[in-house]
């Protein structure tokens, strides 16, 4: 094929493909209408030569190119297709009475399957991972900026159970960045304003308000019976408290933590051959070194992205889909728009997991 040929024809596969997008037409179609354009000029390139050997060779290699184009479009379009119908007819949950079926059971109620049925149609979840989603129960330490959307997020995917820890009262400087509150949730328990925040957003998710100070004494307590806990704590105290429970229950621990434009999320995990949180910082860093958020200040959007990235590990680690972060952290420079993604490794000796 001469190279004009070959430079119109491409620039005729662009041109039909946006059409079909701008005229909302089916893809399909505008391809095989393209074909036509295509063997014509082909031929037309072959008929003043007057050679049949030439002209199907120029008509084989257009249907080489154009074939596969139109076998995607097609593909594509069933693949939609069965996609709109499994959210619009999903099916119906097995009969296993009126208590399976709204609770705890291996059925969902329709008003589940519609909910999460964007979940449901994800590969990687499926309905197994949405009842996994479901049965699952996370501790969540602190309702502020990376807790507010992890809770959010969380109680939006299904997640059955959520404990939110946290003493504090919201003030209305939390307002720049915890997206879970209003003006007017100023000076109410965080907890209490969380559980309302997420019983509108989702009722049929169960919130557990514990307006206590997570320490070392309690923390085994208050985190007994979780399958996961999110620490969005912004203290050493708190974290290494957290840790030592979690290594004591042997619980999956989901850490972040941030300050000014950068942040840091990673899964400590050594019941499973991951290293804990004291792995990585056996020591609290000296004064000064790790001022927290009302010292150095935080930009407003940065808890959101830790925060969904805590919810969407969560999600993640609980359904069984793709690849966690135990053993890796992710590093997160929002000022430069960089992620960067770091090995780390059980240190010999550890205090806490060693």
């Amino acid at each position: 094929m001469s190279g004009t040929v070959a430079v119109l024809a491409t620039a005729l596969m662009l041109a039909a493909f946006g059409c079909a997008r701008l005229l909302r037409a089916s893809r399909p179609v505008m391809v095989a209408i393209l074909l036509g354009w295509l063997f014509l000029l082909v031929a037309s390139q072959a008929l003043p030569g007057g050679d049949p050997a030439l002209l199907v060779y120029r008509l084989g290699w257009g249907g080489l190119i154009a074939a596969p184009i139109l076998g995607y479009a097609l593909l594509i379009r069933a693949l939609r297709r069965r996609a709109r119908a499994r959210v619009t007819h999903p099916p119906r949950p097995p009969a296993t009475g009126a208590a399976g079926a709204g609770s705890g059971g291996g059925g969902m109620t329709p008003d589940e399957l519609t909910r999460y049925a964007r979940h449901i149609v994800l590969r990687e979840i499926g309905g197994p991972g949405q009842a996994r989603l479901r049965a699952a129960r996370v501790a969540v330490i602190g309702a502020g900026g990376l807790g507010d959307p992890a809770l959010l997020y969380l109680a939006a995917a299904g997640v059955g159970a959520l404990r939110v820890i946290d003493d504090d009262a919201v003030s209305l400087s939390n307002l720049q960045r915890q997206i879970l509150f209003g003006t007017a949730d100023v000076g109410a328990p965080k907890a209490e304003a969380a559980r309302a925040a997420l019983d509108r957003l989702n009722p049929l998710v169960t919130v557990e308000p514990r307006e206590i100070r997570l320490d070392a004494d309690n923390a085994p307590e208050l985190l007994d019976g979780a399958d996961l806990v999110i620490d969005g704590s912004d203290n050493f105290a708190t974290r290494y408290a957290v840790n030592a429970a979690c290594v004591a229950l042997g619980l999956p621990l989901l850490s972040a933590a941030m300050s000014q434009w950068e942040g840091q999320i990673a899964l400590f995990d050594p019941a499973r051959g991951g290293p804990c949180y004291r792995c990585l910082f056996p020591e609290p860093p000296a004064d000064g070194l790790a001022p927290s958020c009302s010292e150095a200040g935080v930009v407003g959007p940065l808890p959101g992205v830790l925060g969904a990235m805590l919810a969407l590990e969560a999600v993640k680690h609980i359904a069984g889909a793709g690849e966690g972060l135990r053993g890796r952290m992710v590093l997160f420079d929002g000022l430069r728009a960089e992620t960067r993604v770091v090995r780390i490794r059980a240190r010999e000796g550890c205090a806490v997991c060693g």
